[in-house]
């Protein structure tokens, strides 16, 4: 089993694989995995297994990972707190506090609304510096993996919705946004790569990172 490393900037993040954690019983009980080139733990919250990146934005890193505590190993996203090297320390805070304030809101609205996923976990991880002597502090969000395209890749694949297809996009995300305001959150980045379509044709408003509570 290959296990993605979130340390930023690992030269070997990919390289991982554990040939011991394809017995089932292994993986289920194995304490921690650590990154061949820096060092890193692997398994995060003692149950998350990166598999791979899922993409980069302004705060956040979002990776595809496995629980092991499910059955299944069901898919979720895992989302690292990853702000530009160049912030400042207010600026760096106030980062963290979006990040946070995303954790709480997902919370919120998550478990309440089918079209929203839903928060699994929130946590911080300390990990030995790497080419440093000081440890080094990561935040993660835990949330519901949605199998399925956004719109931004829809248009590039298939290019302009037509009218009747733009009408049902509107009304479909209004009523999630809708839902949105009632409980005092504003998403402030709508956007088509913030729409997920899942495989049953089900839009998903994805990326709170941008949230302001009212």
């Amino acid at each position: 089993m290959k296990i993605y490393c979130t340390r930023p900037g690992c030269l070997g993040a990919d390289r991982n694989n554990f040939t011991d954690l394809d017995d089932q019983m292994t993986l289920k009980t194995v304490q921690q995995k650590f990154c061949s080139t820096c060092g890193m733990p692997l398994i995060l919250d003692g149950r998350y297994l990166p598999e791979r990146l899922l993409g980069q934005g302004g705060f956040g890193t979002a990776y595809l990972a496995k629980d092991r505590r499910s059955p299944t190993l069901k898919y979720c996203v895992v989302k690292q707190f990853k702000p530009s090297f160049d912030l400042n320390s207010q600026q760096l805070a106030t980062a963290q506090i979006l990040f946070e304030r995303e954790a709480h809101v997902l919370e919120q609205l998550g478990n309440k609304h089918l079209q929203i996923p839903d928060l699994f976990a929130y946590f911080p991880l300390e990990a030995p510096g790497w080419r440093t002597s000081k440890p080094e502090q990561f935040f993660y969000i835990v949330q519901e993996y949605i199998n399925g395209e956004n719109l931004e890749a829809e248009l590039n694949s298939k290019g302009q919705f037509s009218e009747t297809e733009v009408r049902e996009v509107l009304q479909e995300v209004l009523k999630i946004l809708e839902f949105v305001h009632d409980n005092d959150v504003i998403h402030r980045d709508i956007k088509p790569s913030n729409i997920m379509r899942d495989r049953q044709g089900i839009l998903h408003l994805l990326d709170f990172g941008a949230v302001k509570q009212v």
